[in-house]
């Protein structure tokens, strides 16, 4: 953590992997770029609606628990945008 900001540092345990085809093709550099948000449902629905592609249509268990889904490249300038939901946490 770095202040409210986590960086997460990856290493491909597989060539065939998400992460390891990823450095084979574009070699070494940033993967994608995660925001956490909240009402997850609703954060797609808006974005798709402002004709952005989702990988996800709806959100899926990813790292740590959270509900994560993913934005096509193609709709946000050549970056992998991943939108995070910890519905676990309770703000206050």
């Amino acid at each position: 953590m770095v202040g409210q900001t986590k960086i997460e540092l990856l290493e491909s345990t597989d060539p065939e992997g998400p992460i390891g085809k990823f450095i084979a093709k574009k070699g070494e550099g940033i993967h994608h770029i995660a925001f956490s948000v909240e009402k997850i449902e609703e954060q797609l629905i808006h974005v798709a609606d402002q004709g952005i592609t989702l990988i996800d249509c709806k959100p899926r268990k990813g790292a740590e628990g959270l509900d994560i889904a993913f934005l096509h490249p193609k709709s946000t300038s050549g970056v992998l945008i991943e939108l995070c939901e910890n519905k676990t946490h309770i703000p206050g």
